[in-house]
C-alpha cells in the first residue's frame, strides 16, 4: 500500500523489522543553521568558555542519546560517539552534528535530532536579544555504512 519504510501493507504504522539485517558500522551527518542579526551573532562569537555555544553543543550530545524516546518508531541505539560542532558566522550559527554506531539500522536520525536541538538551544540562549531569529536548513549531509 504504501512505500513509507513505518507503514505497513494495511496502512498502519509499525516499528521497521531490523532483525534480519546484517550489524555495520554506521555514520550519519545533518546540518541545521540558525539565522540571526549580525550584533547577535557577534555576541555569541565573544561569549567565554562555558558559554551558549557549549550549552548547545552538550545540548545536541544529549539528544542524540534520547532519539528513540522522542521520535515513536526510532529504534534505540547504543552510540559509539555523536560529535556536535558550531560555527559562528556573521549572520547565523552552522551546526554539524554526526553519530556512529556498529547496529542492524542507520543513525540519521540521531545525527539530525542532534543538529536540530543544538539550534533550538541557541535559539532559546539568544532569543532575549533577537527576536526576528530562524532555525534553517535542517538536513541529512551524509549516511554511510561499512561491513564490520
Amino acid at each position: 500500500m504504501s512505500d513509507l519504510s513505518h507503514v505497513d501493507e494495511g496502512g498502519r504504522v509499525r516499528m521497521v523489522d531490523v532483525g534480519a539485517k546484517p550489524v555495520s558500522r554506521r555514520r550519519a551527518v545533518a546540518r541545521a543553521s540558525v539565522r540571526m542579526a549580525p550584533e547577535t551573532a557577534r555576541r555569541l562569537r565573544e561569549l567565554p568558555k562555558g558559554d551558549a555555544l557549549a550549552t548547545a553543543q552538550v545540548a545536541g550530545i544529549m539528544a542524540a542519546k534520547r532519539t528513540s524516546e522522542l521520535i515513536p518508531l526510532c529504534h534505540p541505539l547504543s552510540l559509539s560517539v555523536v560529535d556536535v560542532a558550531l560555527d559562528v558566522g556573521e549572520t547565523f550559527v552552522e551546526i554539524t552534528a554526526s553519530a556512529e554506531t556498529t547496529a542492524q539500522t542507520g543513525v540519521e536520525m540521531e545525527a539530525l535530532v542532534a543538529a536540530s536541538v543544538a539550534a533550538l538551544t541557541v535559539y532559546d540562549m539568544a532569543k532575549a536579544v533577537d527576536k526576528a531569529m530562524s532555525i534553517t536548513g535542517v538536513e541529512l549531509v551524509e549516511k554511510t555504512k561499512e561491513p564490520v
